[in-house]
């Protein structure tokens, strides 16, 4: 219980923040009807979704639909995940088009594509910050997504490291929690070091063990949730959590629904 202590006084704060899916989670049904896998994720009780790289081939007309379906459920969509052809000068005009249609703030790298050393990771780091460069007069910030890659020393530095120190502090660093976990890194200690740039958290659960990896359900793995909350509620800027899975012993439906029952029972 001594443990749970400062999460509870940070709720007796009155910060709430809300949460959502990031809806590669339920990637297939997504494909086969996103309409209604939208929707079943909101009668879930799930406020916010993500939507990952595939909206990008969207038509503006198609993602006018999309949004009014968010609008009529009263689900926002604050940020998509993107690949590196979104950040290119072209590309990411195409990008912003979409996400100021959907109401997504945030444009979100997640993935950087072959990168082979910290120079590499340099380059990258510059992209970002050229795209936010960009998208800061329109009241709009660039991101980056982990992977754990990112958290594994190359040539003794840690490609995260790398992407923090050489972007501006509103280039926000998304947290992919159960990546940073698999790599051997404490995600309370990244959030505390990096004050105010961690604006979102994918809750994704990892454990070691045969069989288990990514495919535990939230609150069955090795991640220290409430040390996490704890620190992004404190300083690291959180405005929402996202919900991920990669899969599970139960449908991906299912996964959602009781990933977000023990998001609850266990936040609150």
């Amino acid at each position: 219980m001594a443990s749970a202590a400062p999460f509870v006084f940070a709720n007796q704060k009155g910060k709430r923040v809300p949460v959502g899916l990031e809806l590669y989670s339920v990637r297939d049904e997504l494909a086969k009807d996103l309409m209604g896998t939208v929707r079943a994720v909101a009668k879930m009780g799930y406020e916010v979704v993500e939507f990952f790289s595939p909206y990008y081939q969207w038509t503006p007309d198609y993602a006018k639909e999309v949004r009014k379906l968010l609008d009529d459920l009263g689900v926002r969509c604050p940020s998509t995940h993107n690949g590196p052809n979104a950040f290119t000068p072209d590309g990411i005009q195409k990008a912003i088009e979409l996400n100021q249609i959907l109401g997504a703030r945030y444009i979100v790298m997640a993935s950087a594509g072959r990168v082979a050393d910290l120079d590499g990771w340099k380059a990258v780091a510059e992209r970002l910050s050229q795209a936010s460069e960009k998208l800061k007069p329109l009241g709009m910030r660039a991101g980056f997504h982990n992977h754990k890659l990112e958290f594994v020393p190359l040539e003794g530095k840690r490609p995260m490291e790398v992407l923090a120190a050489n972007t501006p502090k509103d280039v926000t660093l998304q947290l992919d929690v159960g990546t940073c976990v698999d790599a051997g890194y404490d995600p309370a200690a990244w959030i505390k070091a990096n004050p105010g740039r961690i604006t979102s958290i994918h809750c994704k659960e990892w454990a070691a063990g045969e069989g288990k990896g990514y495919r535990v359900l939230f609150g069955e793995g090795d991640s220290p949730w409430l040390k996490i909350f704890e620190a992004a509620e404190a300083v690291g800027g959180v405005e929402y959590y996202l919900i991920e899975q990669e899969g599970s012993r139960f449908s991906s439906l299912e996964t959602a629904e009781r990933c977000l029952a023990s998001y609850k029972k266990l936040r609150g």
